[in-house]
C-alpha cells in the first residue's frame, strides 16, 4: 500500500508525515527497530555478562559524570563519545542482582538521559591465515629519522623491494589488469591532506613504513582507554597494521612496498583487541569526525552463514552523525569489507554494516579476475578491489608487525583498505566531495570489464553492469580522480517510504516450498519530497519461518532490474526469521522509481512441515528530484522514464527471458559478451 501525501487534509497529512518521521527516527536510534541475532533475553539466561555501563548526559560535563559514577561505586574511563556518552566501569565486584539495582538508580538519576549495560558482541576480522610472513630485508630497528624527504611523488617505478610484487598496482593481474592507481599517481595524487583511520586491533605507529604518515588525531585506544593505538605484541594483533600499510606505506624509501595513498595521514583505533560492545563501536566510529575523512573497517559479525547482525543503536547514531556532521558537514566516508563467508554460503545481506546506506561495501577479486572462494554475494556491494585467492596465488603486499613486511594479507580485509586508499586519492583531487558524491563517483567509474567472465552479471535500468559478487566492477583510481576533479555536488537527497498492507489473512501463512509476490505502486512521492532518480533502495521486511536459511528474497524494479536481496543460506537454522531487517540494494542507482515494485518471497525448503508467517514489508527509496549531474539525461517532465508502468509487463518478460537464456548459456560455455549483445538485440 502506497503512502500518498498529495490528496490529504492538513490534519491527516500531519499524522502521515509524523508517522514517516517516526520510522526514520526509529531506524536510526531505536534498539528495537532492527532485530539482531545478538539481541538476547536476560531472563532466559542467554545473555553474556555486561562488560561496562554507558550513560548519556544532557550535555558534556566530565566532572558531573565522574561524580555520578563515584556515587554508584563506578568510575569513568576514557573520553566521552557522541558528545555526552560516558563509559562507566565497576570499581568493586557486585552480584548480578546488585548490578541491576545500580543500573535502575542510574536510569532514575535526574541528570542522566539514558543508561544501559553494554554486552559483548561477536565481531571477527575478515582475513584468514596462510603461512605468511615475509620479513623486511632491511634492519628492522633502523631509525625513522632519515625519512624526511619532501613529500612529493618520486619517479616511477619505486625502489621499494616489494613494489614489483604488488601485482594489483603494476598490471600484474591476468590480462594485464590492475586498479589503475599509477595513472592517479602520475596525475599528481597521493592522498595529501586526507586522514584515514583504521578501526581494528591497533596500528604500529612507529613502523618504518608508517611513522612519517602517522596521524595521532585519527588514533586512539578504546580497549584500554588511552591515546596509544599500538597493538599488543602477542602475534595475534597485526591485522590493523597490515590494513594501514595498504593505505599509507611510504613510497621510495627502500622498504617493503608502497601504499595506495602514500602521502595520506594514517591513524588507527584499537577497538578489536578486547570485548566489543555497541558503545565500543560507536566510540570508534565517532572519533574526531571533523578531522578524519575516511574510516576503514575490515571486520563484522561472524561470517558463519547463520548470523543476522549489525550495528546497535549507538553505532547507528555514530554513522548518522558522521554523514550529517562529519567533515564539517560533507560527511564521513565509511568503507567496509563485505565479508569472508562464501565457503559457508553466507551473504553480506545478513550483515547490517555492509547493508547500511552510509557505508561503501567493498568486495574482492583474485589476480585471475575471478570470484575468490570466500566472497559473499549481496546487492549492497558497490565495487571491488583485488585481494587474495588460494595459497598458490598471490595475495596483498603490506607492512607487518613488528617492523616487517608481508606478501600475504588476505580476504576482504585486504580489499577495504585498498578502496580507502583509492578514495583518499579522489578526496585529494576534490576535497569538497560529500559522502554521497563519493558513492556516485565510485560506482560510475568502477570497471566491470576485467570481471565479466564471471557468471551473474546483468544490466540495470540505466545501462550499467551490476553484480551481486562485484557491485559495479573493479575500482579504477585513474578514472575516479578524473571524475572527482569535475564533479558537481549532488542535489539534496530525499526519502520516500511505501508500506505494503496485507489483505486478510494477516499475517500471511507460509508453508514448505512456496513462492509469493507482493507488489507496490510507486508514484515517486512527487508532492513535497520527490524521488525521481534513485540512489539507495531498502526493503524492511518482517518474516517468521521455521528455517530462516531456506528463504530467498528478490526485488524487481519498474525498470526491470532484479536484485536478489537474500539468497538461501543452508547453514542458517534460526527459527525466528527477521524483524524489520534493512535489506539494501544499490543496483537500481539512477533509475526512475515510478511504477510497480515487486518483492518475491520464496522458500527452497524440502521439508513441507516447515512453516511461518509473512508480516509486512516497506520500501524505502532514497534519491533526488533532479539528475545527479547537470550533464545527466533528464526524464521527460511529467512522465515516467523509458520502461514506464505501461511497459513493465513486457520489460520484465524480456528481462527474465534474457536472464534465463544467458544463465543457460553460461552454464555450458561461460560468459560471452558478444552473445549477450546478440540476445539483447534480438529481444528488443
Amino acid at each position: 500500500m502506497e503512502i500518498v501525501v498529495r490528496a490529504m487534509s492538513p490534519k491527516r497529512l500531519f499524522w502521515h508525515l509524523a508517522r514517516i518521521s517516526l520510522l526514520i527516527f526509529c531506524f536510526v536510534r531505536s534498539a528495537t527497530s532492527i532485530e539482531h541475532d545478538s539481541i538476547c533475553n536476560e531472563e532466559d539466561g542467554s545473555c553474556p555478562e555486561p562488560i561496562h555501563t554507558v550513560i548519556r548526559l544532557a550535555r558534556r560535563d566530565d566532572e558531573l559524570a565522574r561524580r555520578i559514577a563515584a556515587e554508584h561505586g563506578m568510575e569513568v574511563r576514557g573520553k566521552p563519545f557522541l558528545d555526552s556518552h560516558y563509559f562507566l566501569h565497576d570499581t568493586t565486584k557486585r552480584s548480578r542482582r546488585r548490578k541491576r539495582e545500580v543500573i535502575s538508580k542510574l536510569k532514575d538519576h535526574p541528570a542522566i538521559e539514558w543508561a544501559d549495560e553494554q554486552r559483548p558482541r561477536r565481531r571477527v576480522k575478515r582475513d584468514f591465515i596462510h603461512s605468511d610472513v615475509r620479513r623486511a630485508e632491511r634492519d628492522p630497528v633502523q631509525s625513522v629519522a632519515e625519512f624526511t624527504t619532501p613529500r612529493e611523488i618520486p619517479i616511477l617505478p619505486w625502489r621499494d623491494p616489494l613494489y614489483k610484487e604488488q601485482w594489483y598496482l603494476v598490471g600484474g593481474a591476468v590480462g594485464g589488469f590492475d586498479m589503475n592507481v599509477r595513472q592517479a599517481w602520475l596525475l599528481g595524487y597521493a592522498g595529501r591532506n586526507v586522514s584515514i583511520s583504521i578501526l581494528d586491533d591497533g596500528i604500529q605507529k612507529d613502523h618504518l613504513d608508517l611513522a612519517i604518515n602517522y596521524d595521532p588525531l585519527a588514533s586512539t585506544d578504546i580497549n584500554d582507554h588511552d591515546d596509544d593505538p599500538t597493538p599488543q605484541d602477542n602475534g595475534d594483533n597485526k591485522h590493523g597494521t597490515r590494513c594501514a600499510g595498504e593505505v599509507a606505506a611510504v613510497a621510495g624509501n627502500d622498504y617493503c612496498g608502497v601504499g595506495v595513498a602514500f602521502h595520506s595521514n594514517i591513524g588507527g583505533v584499537r577497538m578489536l583487541d578486547g570485548p566489543v560492545s555497541d558503545s565500543v563501536e560507536a566510540a570508534s566510529l565517532s572519533l574526531n569526525q571533523d578531522h578524519i575523512d575516511i574510516y576503514s573497517a575490515s571486520w563484522g559479525p561472524e561470517d558463519d552463514g547463520k548470523t543476522f547482525d549489525g550495528p546497535g543503536p549507538l553505532a547507528r547514531e555514530a554513522f548518522y552523525r558522521g554523514i550529517k556532521q562529519g567533515r564539517h558537514g560533507k560527511g564521513n566516508i565509511f568503507v567496509w569489507a563485505s565479508g569472508n563467508g562464501g565457503s559457508r554460503q553466507d551473504s553480506c545481506s545478513a550483515d547490517g554494516y555492509t547493508t547500511s546506506v552510509y557505508t561503501l561495501s567493498i568486495s574482492s577479486a583474485t589476480f585471475d579476475n575471478r570470484r575468490p572462494w570466500y566472497l559473499e554475494e549481496c546487492p549492497s556491494s558497490i565495487a571491488t578491489t583485488y585481494s587474495s585467492a588460494n595459497m598458490n596465488q598471490p595475495a596483498i603486499v603490506t607492512v607487518d608487525v613488528p617492523h616487517g613486511c608481508t606478501r600475504s594479507h588476505t580476504g576482504t580485509s585486504a580489499s577495504a583498505p585498498l578502496a580507502a586508499g583509492i578514495i583518499a586519492l579522489a578526496l585529494e583531487a576534490n576535497p569538497n566531495l560529500t559522502w554521497r558524491d563519493m558513492q556516485h563517483v565510485v560506482l560510475r567509474t568502477a570497471n566491470p570489464t576485467p570481471l565479466l567472465n564471471n557468471a551473474g552479471w546483468s544490466i540495470n535500468g540505466v545501462g550499467r553492469h551490476i553484480s551481486n559478487k562485484f557491485g559495479y566492477g573493479l575500482m579504477d583510481a585513474g578514472a575516479l580522480v578524473k571524475l572527482a576533479r569535475t564533479w558537481v555536488t549532488v542535489p539534496e537527497q530525499h526519502m520516500c517510504t511505501y508500506e505494503y498492507k496485507l489483505e486478510k489473512p494477516s499475517p500471511r501463512p507460509l508453508t514448505g516450498n512456496f513462492r509469493m509476490n507482493f507488489s507496490l505502486e510507486v508514484s515517486g512521492c512527487e508532492s513535497g519530497t520527490p524521488v525521481l532518480y534513485l540512489e539507495h533502495v531498502q526493503v524492511l521486511a518482517t518474516i517468521r519461518f521455521g528455517k530462516r536459511g531456506d528463504l530467498k528474497l528478490t526485488l524487481f524494479s519498474p525498470r526491470g532490474t532484479t536484485s536478489v536481496l537474500l539468497p538461501p543460506r543452508p547453514q542458517d537454522y534460526n527459527a525466528n526469521g527477521f524483524h524489520k531487517w534493512p535489506f539494501l540494494s544499490v543496483q537500481m542507482w539512477g533509475e526512475d522509481p515510478r511504477g510497480t515494485w515487486t518483492l518475491m518471497v520464496e522458500s527452497v525448503s524440502v521439508n513441507k512441515n516447515i512453516g511461518g508467517t509473512f508480516h509486512d514489508w516497506s520500501l524505502l527509496l532514497y534519491g533526488t528530484a533532479d539528475p545527479a549531474q547537470p550533464s545527466d539525461p533528464r526524464h521527460p517532465p511529467g512522465s515516467p522514464a523509458s520502461g514506464s508502468p505501461s511497459q513493465t509487463l513486457l520489460g520484465r518478460a524480456t528481462e527474465r527471458i534474457t536472464s534465463q537464456v544467458l544463465n543457460t548459456t553460461r552454464a555450458h560455455t561461460g560468459s560471452n559478451t558478444a552473445f549477450t549483445a546478440l540476445v539483447h538485440f534480438a529481444l528488443h
